[in-house]
């Protein structure tokens, strides 16, 4: 299984170097017009020369900050909502109308509002990005919990267990699956609350950069600017499907026991 996914890796990393390779050429022979897909070594230059004047590590802590502070809000809000919505149905008929409302529309588009409450520093940031996360994992709880075989339920209750049993034994082990297969996807939701926000209105951060290489038509900038931000997207994607092995290794256990 590690071989498998070591080759597929390195089957990756040899598709992105091949297409950076192709797309040199292309700018450097013209083909391309370096003005509007400059070369990935003027890329990797502009991007180096933020980090060697030190210039990004401000805009870096801000979206950073914004991003994780916001995951984390956000994946807890989910899940508490998530577990009283469909375990509370008081709560169900209040929370459901405004997560599918919520989840019907881009989120994104609350950007500008929570500027004009919050402002244009760290918590409208933080405020759009919770809102990305906590709608996304609270349907991963709900439909968690929902999804429980209801003969399970009644058989633990059939034996004594309470409400506390069924929570521990059966909702969380249940729900757990769930929401770590969401967790990637939030992390995704959390840079892009981050960023937009800092689009719309800030004084620092990644959005706020894209939006100064946007207004002076500085590609490099740009496209520097996106595939750092993809990168950071991607190691922390990795890092939570690490988690997710780790967490759920008896799943992953009982594939590969079923492929051999």
């Amino acid at each position: 299984m590690k071989l498998l996914v070591e080759k597929l890796w390195v089957r990756r990393l040899l598709s992105l170097l091949t297409l950076a390779i192709v797309w040199e050429l292309m700018a450097r022979f013209g083909i391309l017009n370096p003005f509007y897909a400059p070369p990935p070594s003027e890329i990797l230059r502009v991007v180096y020369s933020l980090f060697a004047e030190g210039r990004i590590l401000s805009h870096l802590e801000a979206t950073f900050t914004a991003a994780l502070v916001g995951l984390v809000i956000g994946v807890a809000l989910g899940i508490v909502c998530g577990f009283a919505a469909a375990l509370i149905p008081l709560v169900a008929e209040l929370l459901e109308p405004v997560m599918m409302l919520l989840n019907a529309i881009p989120r994104v588009i609350l950007a500008p509002l929570f500027v004009i409450w919050l402002g244009i520093e760290l918590p409208s940031k933080i405020a759009l990005s919770v809102v990305l996360v906590a709608v996304l994992i609270f349907f991963a709880v709900y439909s968690g919990i929902k999804d429980v075989n209801q003969l399970l339920v009644d058989r633990v209750r059939t034996l004594g267990g309470g409400r506390m049993i069924l929570l521990r034994e059966v909702y969380i082990p249940s729900v757990t699956a769930w929401v770590l297969g969401s967790l990637k996807v939030a992390v995704g939701f959390a840079f892009t609350g981050a960023v937009v926000g800092e689009f719309v209105a800030a004084t620092r951060g990644l959005g706020y950069l894209l939006q100064f290489a946007q207004s002076t038509y500085n590609a490099s900038l740009t496209l520097g600017l996106i595939f750092l931000i993809m990168a950071f997207v991607l190691l922390l994607f990795v890092c939570a499907e690490a988690i997710e092995h780790r967490l759920l290794r008896w799943r992953y256990r009982g594939s590969v026991e079923k492929v051999a």
